[in-house]
């Protein structure tokens, strides 16, 4: 669950002397699918009384997408790196991307491309805050300093919601629509990986990275 989820990448600060420490190939690392059997249901989406007639046709989060990384980073990872930016819109009364993946530090945008009034927030214990209604064209930006989930709401339209992941090292990627994902750059050694989808750690394996070349696996979550 997300206090899991959340107790596993603050651990990530402290790495086990098992760690690998050698230089990594660029060419070299862990690749492979996640193939999610099962999708979760969006959210309904709430009548709206004051509305005339029938609502409107929205667009739904896209839940075909997970997200893979590392349990245990190793050493080079924590070398000072620069977060930049990331975008998570409002459009079509849902937040694209629904998951987006980022390392501390990263300052992650929230603009409003509907012609409507929205109100990001999150109560997550990795980051709270709350940006208040603002109108179509403008867009507000939040810092997240912290490792964990942060689940992200729009206080109007409660059909709205997504997922920031907020990682401290690099070994992590959001699945394509097709599952596929690469963790590139990996010293080689003995890692375990995490398959994380709508808010819960689904399914970890254990993966070799030789000295060259890709170590291929593919995880299912039921």
């Amino acid at each position: 669950m997300v206090l899991k989820f959340l107790a596993v990448i603050a651990g990530l600060t402290v790495v086990g002397a098992h760690a690998p420490a050698v230089t990594a190939q660029p060419t070299s690392g862990i690749r492979g699918r996640l193939e999610i059997r099962k999708l979760d249901k969006p959210v309904e989406r709430r009548p709206d009384v004051a509305a005339p007639g029938a609502a409107g046709p929205r667009d739904l989060p896209d839940l075909r997408r997970g997200v893979v990384y590392l349990e245990t980073a190793p050493r080079s990872a924590f070398d000072e790196r620069d977060p930049g930016r990331a975008v998570m819109d409002q459009r079509n009364e849902r937040f694209v991307p629904h998951v987006l993946a980022v390392m501390v530090g990263t300052i992650v945008d929230f603009p409003n491309s509907d012609l409507i009034y929205h109100n990001v927030f999150s109560l997550s214990r990795a980051k709270r805050f709350d940006l208040g209604r603002y109108a179509a064209g403008r867009s507000k930006g939040v810092r997240m300093d912290r490792p964990g989930v942060v689940r992200v709401f729009c206080d109007i339209h409660s059909h709205m919601n997504a997922f920031v992941l907020v990682f401290n090292h690099p070994f992590f990627d959001v699945t394509d629509v097709d599952g596929r994902f690469q963790l590139p750059s990996l010293p080689s050694g003995t890692y375990t990986i995490v398959a994380w989808y709508e808010g819960e750690t689904r399914a970890t394996r254990s993966v070799v990275v030789p000295p060259t070349g890709w170590a291929e696996v593919d995880l299912v979550i039921q």
